[in-house]
């Protein structure tokens, strides 16, 4: 779904310079870098932002009612909204399967703010095999692993809200921290192979953030459909970077390969020895 590094380094920069005045060509470029920047500040500051409130926010065990909280159909639109934005607006699909995934990725948003604020489908099944309605299920009871934890008598339901809340939160900011940088490292890499920044800790930033997005909204919000589509969506991207591995081998040959071999694709580890060899040779 998010362009291949081999894609955005060979066509999202064709831009026609040939084409346009010197001075049109400079102010552009000064725009976008500025712009880029601009962006990828917003979205830090919003991810820090979301985390700092949600530890400072300590919530009760009681919440807003079921007939309070759903049904909100304006808020369903807006934060889908927001979050196809973002989506499309880092990812870029470019290829027919980029988009494919890029689909799947906006049904589970779609699919997880309509059982958030509109109707709780996940609810109206789970609640009579627990045996109590499903208008019983208010805001915070339909955190489900907190609610959860509450019936097993290990956390009270405020504390179960506030463990969910704050771990899905530190997850979902980091994973759109990693989108947004790794988004602007390869835009400003141009066409050459981006081994700095982000990518001297590990090769595919982008794919581990939306990973990490999905997981944070599976540990805040869990619902059957992204449940079951998590792994699908997790499953592609894994696919996808082997693809673009194998892309990147053919278009730097030893150099990605070498690279390759001393950043990990996901779980950062090795990369500090990448950064360290390149500044000895």
């Amino acid at each position: 779904m998010v362009p291949s590094e081999f894609d955005r380094q060979t066509s999202a920069h064709r831009a026609p310079w040939r084409r346009m005045g010197r001075f049109e060509a400079t102010a552009r470029e000064i725009w976008r870098t500025i712009g880029r920047r601009g962006v990828v500040l917003a979205v830090l500051f919003l991810s820090l932002a979301l985390i700092v409130r949600v530890l400072f926010d300590r919530p009760g065990d009681q919440g807003p009612s079921f007939e309070a909280w759903y049904g909100n159909w304006p808020a369903v639109a807006l934060v889908t909204g927001i979050f196809l934005v973002f989506l499309l607006g880092f990812a870029q699909p470019l290829r027919p399967g980029e988009w494919r995934r890029a689909g799947l990725f906006a049904a589970f948003f779609i699919s997880l703010f309509t059982e958030m604020f509109g109707i709780p489908l996940t609810i109206y099944l789970l609640a009579p095999s627990l045996g109590v309605p499903a208008t019983a299920f208010g805001h915070h009871e339909s955190h489900l692993w907190a609610y959860l934890l509450s019936r097993t008598g290990i956390l009270t339901l405020g504390q179960g809200v506030y463990l969910v809340m704050a771990l899905s939160a530190l997850l979902i900011a980091i994973g759109a921290g990693l989108v947004a940088v790794g988004w602007y490292q390869v835009h400003a890499g141009r066409e050459e192979l981006v081994t700095d920044g982000v990518y001297v800790v590990i090769r595919h930033p982008q794919y581990l953030g939306l990973m990490l997005i999905i997981l944070g909204f599976n540990i805040q919000w869990p619902t059957l459909p992204t449940l079951l589509m998590a792994p699908i969506l997790v499953g592609a991207y894994l696919v996808l970077a082997r693809r673009e591995d194998a892309e990147l081998l053919m278009r730097f040959g030893p150099v990605f390969d070498r690279y390759a071999e001393e950043v990990p694709a996901f779980l950062p580890s090795l990369g500090r020895r990448y950064r360290a060899r390149r500044g000895e040779a």
